[in-house]
């Protein structure tokens, strides 16, 4: 998260200048993961409402707070949505000009956070290295939508979290229907690597690795033959 237009570094793609497009958040997340691009996204470059709104690019107001943006797509009623709104972390009004993103082999910057998408193994296994060290349990909290508000949790309360995705970053974001996310903040990023590494040693790892020891049970009739070749002193 930048708090001014001068941190941008050079040679960052800025979706409305160079592209004549306003995007959502979870779509420059996408032109990141898909493209390699580095993508700084300002007020400027919002056209997702939903998304801007708790990343605090605009004043809060209270047509959003109601409920509105969630009533009729999402929730039965505004009261329903409002439910789920109240739940999201917002960053202050003006707290900070810009999201700033970047394929991790690229990444020029400090991040404030690293967020990884896999299958659901894969994903446990970022779970199981995050608490190896510490213990405890990584939250996840979703609604099927606004997903892109996990990275204003996770900055705010530096720990990390598991995410399904929601609509707009499969829409948006060409998220595949396999895939979930992990965020983990940058200053844990050491932490879990250990803990990877260490859990690995110890025979947890990825891909998942296969259990044979056991003697399994066929058919009645594969059963029947292996009994006759036993009569016949065959075993």
């Amino acid at each position: 998260m930048l708090k001014s237009e001068d941190e941008i570094p050079e040679k960052t793609r800025r979706p409305f200048k160079q592209m004549k497009k306003k995007v959502a958040i979870c779509q420059g997340i996408g032109m990141a993961r898909k493209l390699g691009w580095t993508v700084a996204m300002g007020k400027e470059d919002m056209q997702c409402s939903l998304g801007a709104a708790p990343f605090g690019f605009f004043k809060n107001i209270d047509y959003y707070n109601e409920g509105n943006l969630a009533h009729g797509m999402f929730t039965a009623s505004k009261e329903a949505g409002k439910r789920e709104e109240d739940l999201v972390d917002r960053f202050e009004h003006g707290l900070y000009s810009h999201i700033l993103v970047s394929p991790l082999m690229k990444t020029q910057f400090e991040p404030d956070l690293i967020m990884m998408y896999g299958n659901p193994a894969q994903i446990m296994r970022l779970i199981q290295g995050a608490l190896y060290n510490e213990g405890g349990a990584v939250n996840s909290s979703s609604m099927g939508r606004l997903g892109c508000a996990a990275i204003i949790t996770v900055i705010k309360k530096n720990e990390c979290r598991y995410l399904v995705p929601g609509n707009g970053d499969r829409v948006f974001g060409m998220t595949q229907d396999w895939e979930m996310s992990f965020l983990v903040p940058y200053p844990k990023i050491e932490i879990l690597v250990d803990g990877l590494q260490k859990t690995h040693r110890a025979g947890v790892r990825y891909p998942i690795t296969s259990f044979f020891n056991f003697q399994a049970t066929f058919p009645p009739s594969y059963q029947e033959q292996m009994k006759i070749w036993e009569q016949e002193g065959e075993l």
